[in-house]
């Protein structure tokens, strides 16, 4: 038998696809502990605590390097050895801090340390932008990987995962702990180096696909026990494993990571060539091309569903009857021919896909970032390449699956972190059994928030929004512009050169300087557009004079589906106290009304065409259009939810812990 790391061996016993489901008696118990939980979990008991770990500051402050060393030595072997009391944990946070302060010269402010300790209790912490969430992260990340199981550290982007782990860096080495990264390009031995140490910064999608993949490895081992007697008979095939167990996380931007991608199924798959699939697809797309809409499909706009009607289907089995082999089936036919309508009318390029090589690469729509080993499932990539006139690759077969909703939970230790969570804080606890704690700001808000600029048609909104971008940029103002798709960012950016105004793009066809526009974007008169890669994680600090000037001013061209996505973006300015302001730039042309409010938006728009509205129908009418699409977006994560469940109760099984 190899030798196998005892890490290993216990992240076999930790394999299971859920943890044992409390049953009767045990069921209402751990439902009304819950409970209990939940209403305790409130920000002024995590500030009180905070305050104790304040009281010792003096004290840490006077520690000499060398007792400083030694009293981080005692508090990693405490805990390394599971015997920490509730006081420990004040103690090692307010170590933590003196650490981080020698090394960086950062003290984490009070509300840092409530949130750190939010954290370390199991909650959601929602802190506003510029609170320094990095920071607050590596407290709880540092107590846990003195505990030696391991912390995983999940951000949105690869970008974020390296730069966090860099910059963190000395206060992790300070406290005796060791931290790596993990991304799209890291190799298996770096996977497996960097989940060996004690704290590992990762995406959420390269931390599930690595589940994944060692899951393929373990085959069909569902316990510790199964695992002895494979290596026993079969070798070392489980020293390939790249993980050591999922312990702890912490979430960074948990509303999107848990909520916006629940549904996204993460799968592992592998290529299945079938050149009749390829063919059929292509013809397909030429069957498709001869159906007119309304008579032959309708199409679900609220949904983005089509649907073809009977007399279009009867034209579908007509034009294809001569074709044979798959065409012979009408269901068949309907399946091709809607999956080709879809890719023609509801994909579209510069919003959901890129063509960049030849090839069509996805666009990640909630952090705008390309995707390139990502593609899409059931043939609609390959729909989507015979639509673009592409070399149509081999489809690709399914080997193993799991939701972000089912993966997340299983987790022992789960917590998180954002600048919006609040508003659904009712389905987080309902998922995850996580609380949201909304931490206070260290300074007041000092953002303007402007009322909505309404606009009945696209090209006056877009032409009132640079005469706006021109104003700003006169008076020497920085301006981030939000737009919603790859196609938006470069249409205001042909818009804005027109008119010899120096810009930066920032999307998922720009993304090499991303680190480099970020870091001037708040400078005296710069002018950045940027997709939803400029919500979330970015930190953009003013430049000198900006301050006196009224700082950073926002644009959203466009509302989201979510309200939450706009706050991220709106929260960009004022960070910290700082002086700034944010609005939104609306007509009735767009998605989200289009959608969600057809009727709402045709009567406001002929409204605006003779006489100004109120803003407050306006806003209404915004309200009403996103609470659809949250409500939709609910739904579908509840069903999701729902298949999850069945699964479990069907297949799953539940190995006993060491």
């Amino acid at each position: 038998m190899s030798a196998l790391p005892i890490q290993r061996w216990r992240a076999l016993a930790r394999t299971e696809l859920r943890p044992e489901t409390p049953k009767g008696l045990d069921a209402l118990w751990h439902r009304g502990m819950g409970l209990v939980r939940r209403t305790l979990m409130t920000p002024s008991m995590f500030a009180s605590r905070a305050e104790r770990v304040l009281q010792l500051e003096s004290e840490m402050a006077s520690l000499p390097s060398r007792q400083f060393a030694e009293e981080t030595v005692s508090l990693r072997v405490r805990f390394r050895a599971s015997r920490e009391e509730p006081h420990d944990v004040v103690r090692a946070l307010a170590v933590i801090r003196e650490a981080a302060w020698r090394e960086t010269g950062m003290r984490p402010f009070p509300v840092q340390i409530a949130g750190a300790l939010a954290l370390n209790a199991g909650c959601i912490a929602e802190m506003a932008t510029g609170e320094g969430k990095t920071l607050t992260a590596t407290l709880p990340a540092i107590i846990a990987g003195w505990r030696g199981r391991g912390c995983h550290i999940v951000t949105v982007n690869d970008y974020l995962a390296r730069r966090d782990a860099e910059w963190m860096n000395p206060v992790y080495r300070a406290c005796g702990v060791t931290v790596a990264w993990i991304t799209g390009d890291s190799t298996p031995a770096q996977r497996r180096a960097a989940y060996s140490a004690d704290v590992t910064y990762a995406t959420n999608k390269e931390v599930a696909a690595d589940f994944l993949r060692d899951r393929l490895l373990l085959g069909g081992v569902r316990s510790l026990a199964g695992a002895l007697a494979s290596e026993a008979s079969r070798g070392s095939r489980f020293d390939h494993l790249v993980q050591r167990g999922l312990e702890c996380a912490v979430v960074d931007e948990a509303d999107s990571v848990l909520l916006d991608e629940a549904v996204t199924p993460l799968i592992i798959s592998g290529d299945s060539p079938n050149p009749i699939q390829k063919r059929a697809m292509i013809e397909a797309m030429q069957i498709a091309s001869e159906l007119a809409a309304a008579s032959d499909y309708t199409v679900d706009v609220r949904r983005n569903e089509i649907s073809l009607t009977p007399s279009g289907l009867e034209r579908a089995c007509a034009l294809s009857k001569h074709l044979g082999g798959v065409w012979s089936g009408r269901r068949r036919t309907e399946e091709l021919v809607v999956q080709a309508l879809t890719a023609r009318l509801l994909f579209h390029e510069g919003k959901h896909y890129l063509v960049r090589d030849k090839s069509v690469v996805i666009i990640d729509e909630q952090t705008g970032r390309a995707m390139p080993d990502r593609t899409w499932r059931d043939g609609l990539h390959q729909a989507i390449e015979a639509k673009e006139s592409l070399d149509i690759n081999a489809p690709k077969e399914t080997l193993a699956r799991i939701s972000f909703q089912r993966f997340f939970r299983l987790y022992r230790s789960l917590s998180g972190m954002t600048g919006t969570a609040s508003e659904e804080a009712g389905e987080l606890w309902r998922t995850y059994r996580l609380p949201v704690v909304v931490i206070p700001p260290n300074r007041p808000s000092r953002r303007e928030q402007r009322p909505d600029r309404v606009f009945a048609s696209a090209a006056d909104k877009w032409a009132a929004l640079t005469d706006e971008i021109e104003r700003l940029h006169a008076v020497g103002r920085p301006v981030l512009i939000g737009a919603r798709t790859v196609e938006q960012s470069e249409r205001l950016s042909q818009l804005l050169s027109q008119r010899r105004l120096p810009h930066e793009v920032l999307s998922a066809l720009r993304h090499e300087r991303e680190a480099a526009i970020i870091e001037h974007a708040g400078e005296t008169g710069r002018i950045t557009i940027a997709t939803n890669m400029a919500g979330r994680g970015t930190d953009i600090r003013l430049g000198a004079g900006v301050a006196e000037k009224g700082g950073l001013h926002v644009i959203a061209a466009e509302r989201h589906e979510s309200p939450r996505i706009d706050r991220q973006l709106f929260g960009r300015a004022g960070r910290q106290g700082d002086p700034g302001s944010a609005q939104a730039f609306i007509s009735m042309e767009d998605e989200l009304f289009q959608r969600h409010a057809p009727h709402a938006a045709r009567w406001l728009r002929q409204r605006l065409v003779t006489n100004p509205v109120n803003p407050a129908i306006a806003r209404a009418i915004t309200r009403r259009a996103q609470a659809d699409a949250q409500r939709l977006a609910r739904n579908s994560r509840r069903a999701v939810l729902r298949s999850d469940d069945w699964l479990d109760d069907a297949l799953g099984y539940a190995a006993a812990p060491l």
